[in-house]
């Protein structure tokens, strides 16, 4: 698959995993499992990423006498996944349209 078609399904999978709450690294690897891999180290590249571009914010709370960062996605953010929708609507119109031969053979 093309990197920077995955960095920007990656994203969208992160905000989506802290959409409805706040939510922190080892919660989020833990909610996508059922539908993608993703290593720790991917996960904070892309959350870094996000806060950068102003589509998450970043607090720090103690949790059991350590600090945990919690992740909050923004209105930037929630416009993101809004996007994405909207694109993929295309990408699966284009899908269709490569395996439409696919289909007729069978």
């Amino acid at each position: 698959m093309d990197i920077q078609l995955k960095r920007g399904l990656l994203d969208v999978c992160v905000l989506a995993a802290i959409k409805n709450e706040d939510s922190y690294g080892y919660k989020i690897i833990k909610d996508m499992k059922p539908y993608i891999e993703l290593s720790e180290s991917t996960l904070y590249t892309i959350l870094k990423r996000l806060e950068t571009a102003e589509m998450l914010t970043v607090r720090t709370a103690e949790h059991g006498g350590r600090l945990r960062k919690y992740y909050r996605i923004t209105a930037a953010g929630i416009k993101r996944i809004e996007e994405f929708k909207e694109e993929w609507k295309e990408i699966l119109s284009i899908y269709r349209f490569v395996t439409k031969e696919d289909e007729a053979d069978e």
